[in-house]
Protein backbone atom coordinates (compact mmCIF):
# COMPACT_ATOMS: atom_id res chain seq x y z
CA UNK A 1 0.00 0.00 0.00
CA UNK A 2 1.19 3.57 0.03
CA UNK A 3 0.53 6.01 2.77
CA UNK A 4 0.68 9.63 2.25
CA UNK A 5 0.48 12.46 5.19
CA UNK A 6 -1.11 15.32 3.68
CA UNK A 7 -1.38 17.05 6.96
CA UNK A 8 -2.79 17.52 10.48
CA UNK A 9 -4.98 14.26 11.08
CA UNK A 10 -5.43 13.64 6.91
CA UNK A 11 -3.91 10.53 5.49
CA UNK A 12 -4.91 9.19 1.80
CA UNK A 13 -4.36 5.47 2.23
CA UNK A 14 -3.73 3.35 -1.00
CA UNK A 15 -4.35 -0.34 -1.49
CA UNK A 16 -2.38 -2.37 -3.57
CA UNK A 17 -6.04 -3.13 -6.13
CA UNK A 18 -6.45 1.50 -6.49
CA UNK A 19 -9.20 1.35 -3.32
CA UNK A 20 -8.38 4.90 -1.21
CA UNK A 21 -8.95 6.18 1.75
CA UNK A 22 -8.76 9.53 2.91
CA UNK A 23 -9.23 9.58 6.93
CA UNK A 24 -10.01 12.58 8.96
CA UNK A 25 -10.21 15.51 5.75
CA UNK A 26 -10.09 18.92 7.35
CA UNK A 27 -11.97 22.14 5.93
CA UNK A 28 -10.92 25.31 4.04
CA UNK A 29 -9.81 27.33 7.06
CA UNK A 30 -6.68 24.16 7.96
CA UNK A 31 -4.08 25.70 5.58
CA UNK A 32 -2.84 22.04 4.69
CA UNK A 33 -3.15 20.93 0.89
CA UNK A 34 -6.67 20.11 0.04
CA UNK A 35 -7.03 15.87 0.53
CA UNK A 36 -7.11 14.47 -2.99
CA UNK A 37 -9.69 11.97 -4.30
CA UNK A 38 -11.65 10.79 -5.73
CA UNK A 39 -11.69 7.59 -2.98
CA UNK A 40 -13.76 4.60 -1.68
CA UNK A 41 -13.93 5.24 1.67
CA UNK A 42 -13.60 8.07 4.00
CA UNK A 43 -13.10 7.88 7.83
CA UNK A 44 -13.95 10.89 10.12
CA UNK A 45 -12.69 10.34 13.83
CA UNK A 46 -14.91 13.08 15.05
CA UNK A 47 -17.22 15.76 14.35
CA UNK A 48 -15.24 18.56 13.98
CA UNK A 49 -13.73 21.39 11.54
CA UNK A 50 -10.11 20.09 11.09
CA UNK A 51 -11.41 16.34 11.31
CA UNK A 52 -15.20 15.61 9.15
CA UNK A 53 -14.90 18.04 6.12
CA UNK A 54 -15.81 14.85 3.88
CA UNK A 55 -17.83 16.25 1.08
CA UNK A 56 -14.31 17.59 0.44
CA UNK A 57 -13.11 14.49 -0.78
CA UNK A 58 -14.16 13.46 -4.85
CA UNK A 59 -16.10 10.62 -6.09
CA UNK A 60 -18.86 8.92 -3.99
CA UNK A 61 -16.98 7.52 -1.49
CA UNK A 62 -18.58 5.29 1.41
CA UNK A 63 -18.49 7.52 4.44
CA UNK A 64 -17.58 5.74 7.79
CA UNK A 65 -17.95 7.29 11.83
CA UNK A 66 -18.33 6.02 15.03
CA UNK A 67 -17.82 2.82 16.60
CA UNK A 68 -18.60 -0.17 14.45
CA UNK A 69 -17.01 -2.85 11.86
CA UNK A 70 -17.36 -2.76 8.26
CA UNK A 71 -15.85 -4.48 5.42
CA UNK A 72 -16.15 -2.23 2.12
CA UNK A 73 -13.91 -3.78 -1.03
CA UNK A 74 -12.18 -6.43 1.13
CA UNK A 75 -11.03 -4.27 3.67
CA UNK A 76 -11.89 -4.37 7.32
CA UNK A 77 -12.41 -1.61 9.32
CA UNK A 78 -13.49 -1.36 13.11
CA UNK A 79 -14.50 2.00 15.36
CA UNK A 80 -13.35 1.78 18.63
CA UNK A 81 -14.73 4.60 20.93
CA UNK A 82 -12.54 6.97 22.90
CA UNK A 83 -12.23 10.13 24.19
CA UNK A 84 -10.60 13.86 23.01
CA UNK A 85 -9.57 14.65 26.58
CA UNK A 86 -8.59 13.09 29.72
CA UNK A 87 -11.85 13.69 31.33
CA UNK A 88 -13.89 10.94 29.88
CA UNK A 89 -14.71 13.51 27.00
CA UNK A 90 -16.16 16.50 29.61
CA UNK A 91 -13.87 19.38 27.70
CA UNK A 92 -14.01 18.19 23.97
CA UNK A 93 -16.21 14.79 23.85
CA UNK A 94 -15.86 11.99 21.78
CA UNK A 95 -13.43 10.75 19.28
CA UNK A 96 -12.59 7.33 17.63
CA UNK A 97 -9.66 4.71 17.02
CA UNK A 98 -9.68 3.30 13.59
CA UNK A 99 -8.51 0.06 12.94
CA UNK A 100 -8.27 -1.02 9.28
CA UNK A 101 -6.54 -3.70 7.33
CA UNK A 102 -5.21 -3.13 3.88
CA UNK A 103 -3.34 -5.43 2.22
CA UNK A 104 -2.29 -7.92 4.81
CA UNK A 105 -0.74 -4.81 7.13
CA UNK A 106 -2.81 -3.34 10.09
CA UNK A 107 -3.05 0.29 10.81
CA UNK A 108 -4.42 2.18 13.63
CA UNK A 109 -5.59 6.10 13.36
CA UNK A 110 -5.74 7.60 16.56
CA UNK A 111 -7.44 10.60 15.82
CA UNK A 112 -7.45 13.44 18.17
CA UNK A 113 -6.72 10.83 21.49
CA UNK A 114 -6.82 12.99 24.65
CA UNK A 115 -5.46 10.33 27.16
CA UNK A 116 -3.73 7.13 27.26
CA UNK A 117 -4.92 3.91 25.88
CA UNK A 118 -7.50 1.87 28.29
CA UNK A 119 -7.24 -1.80 28.75
CA UNK A 120 -10.19 -2.23 27.10
CA UNK A 121 -8.82 -0.15 23.85
CA UNK A 122 -5.83 -2.17 24.03
CA UNK A 123 -7.26 -5.56 23.69
CA UNK A 124 -8.73 -4.93 19.77
CA UNK A 125 -4.84 -3.19 18.97
CA UNK A 126 -2.55 -5.62 19.77
CA UNK A 127 -2.11 -6.68 16.44
CA UNK A 128 -1.38 -2.92 14.86
CA UNK A 129 1.68 -2.87 12.94
CA UNK A 130 1.41 0.63 11.72
CA UNK A 131 0.21 3.78 14.04
CA UNK A 132 -0.88 7.20 13.08
CA UNK A 133 -0.86 9.03 16.15
CA UNK A 134 -1.01 12.49 17.49
CA UNK A 135 1.86 13.88 19.38
CA UNK A 136 1.34 17.82 19.38
CA UNK A 137 -0.26 18.56 23.16
CA UNK A 138 -2.95 20.48 23.59
CA UNK A 139 -6.08 19.16 21.68
CA UNK A 140 -4.74 15.96 21.98
CA UNK A 141 -2.04 13.96 23.56
CA UNK A 142 1.35 15.14 23.73
CA UNK A 143 4.96 13.32 23.22
CA UNK A 144 4.84 11.08 27.06
CA UNK A 145 1.35 10.15 26.51
CA UNK A 146 1.92 9.08 22.64
CA UNK A 147 5.33 7.12 24.05
CA UNK A 148 2.79 5.53 26.67
CA UNK A 149 0.65 4.79 24.27
CA UNK A 150 2.95 3.27 22.11
CA UNK A 151 4.79 0.65 24.22
CA UNK A 152 1.53 -0.84 25.17
CA UNK A 153 1.25 -2.33 21.82
CA UNK A 154 3.75 -4.83 21.03
CA UNK A 155 3.46 -5.85 17.36
CA UNK A 156 3.99 -2.18 16.58
CA UNK A 157 6.69 -1.64 13.92
CA UNK A 158 6.29 2.01 12.05
CA UNK A 159 5.04 5.02 14.23
CA UNK A 160 4.09 8.09 12.23
CA UNK A 161 3.35 11.44 13.92
CA UNK A 162 0.65 13.20 13.54
CA UNK A 163 -1.27 16.35 14.64
CA UNK A 164 1.53 18.30 15.40
CA UNK A 165 2.59 22.00 14.78
CA UNK A 166 4.29 22.89 11.30
CA UNK A 167 5.66 25.97 9.84
CA UNK A 168 1.61 25.93 8.00
CA UNK A 169 0.34 26.12 11.46
CA UNK A 170 3.02 28.02 13.43
CA UNK A 171 0.33 29.93 15.83
CA UNK A 172 -1.46 26.62 16.86
CA UNK A 173 -0.61 25.81 20.48
CA UNK A 174 0.75 22.87 20.23
CA UNK A 175 4.00 21.66 19.66
CA UNK A 176 6.43 20.16 17.08
CA UNK A 177 7.40 16.62 16.41
CA UNK A 178 10.81 17.13 17.79
CA UNK A 179 9.78 17.39 21.24
CA UNK A 180 8.32 13.67 20.52
CA UNK A 181 11.37 12.46 18.71
CA UNK A 182 13.59 14.25 21.66
CA UNK A 183 11.62 11.17 24.06
CA UNK A 184 11.25 7.83 21.67
CA UNK A 185 13.96 5.07 22.25
CA UNK A 186 13.44 3.71 18.78
CA UNK A 187 15.00 4.32 15.33
CA UNK A 188 13.81 7.64 13.94
CA UNK A 189 13.70 7.48 10.15
CA UNK A 190 13.21 10.78 8.32
CA UNK A 191 11.48 9.66 4.84
CA UNK A 192 11.92 13.13 3.01
CA UNK A 193 8.54 12.83 1.27
CA UNK A 194 4.99 12.86 2.54
CA UNK A 195 4.24 9.31 0.82
CA UNK A 196 6.12 5.86 1.59
CA UNK A 197 5.43 2.42 0.44
CA UNK A 198 4.42 -0.28 3.05
CA UNK A 199 4.37 -3.75 2.39
CA UNK A 200 4.37 -6.85 5.12
CA UNK A 201 7.97 -7.89 3.65
CA UNK A 202 9.16 -4.17 4.65
CA UNK A 203 8.49 -3.60 8.24
CA UNK A 204 10.98 -3.21 9.92
CA UNK A 205 11.81 -6.22 12.80
CA UNK A 206 10.95 -3.50 15.62
CA UNK A 207 9.49 -0.53 16.01
CA UNK A 208 10.16 2.60 13.87
CA UNK A 209 9.36 6.20 14.14
CA UNK A 210 8.63 7.33 10.54
CA UNK A 211 8.56 11.10 10.14
CA UNK A 212 6.86 12.19 6.86
CA UNK A 213 6.63 15.68 5.10
CA UNK A 214 3.40 17.18 4.88
CA UNK A 215 2.12 16.72 1.17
Amino acid sequence: MKLQWIGHACFHVEAGDGTVIIIDPYDESVPYKAPEGPAAIVLSTHDHFDHNAVDRVKGDPQVIRGVGEWEVKGINIRGIPAYHDEKGGKDRGRTTIFRLTVDGVTLVHFGDLGHVITAEQERPLQDAEVAMIPVGGYYTIGPREALETIRLLPRLRVIVPMHYKTELVKDWPIVSVEEFLELVEFPVKRVGSSEVEITREKLPEKKEVWVLEHA
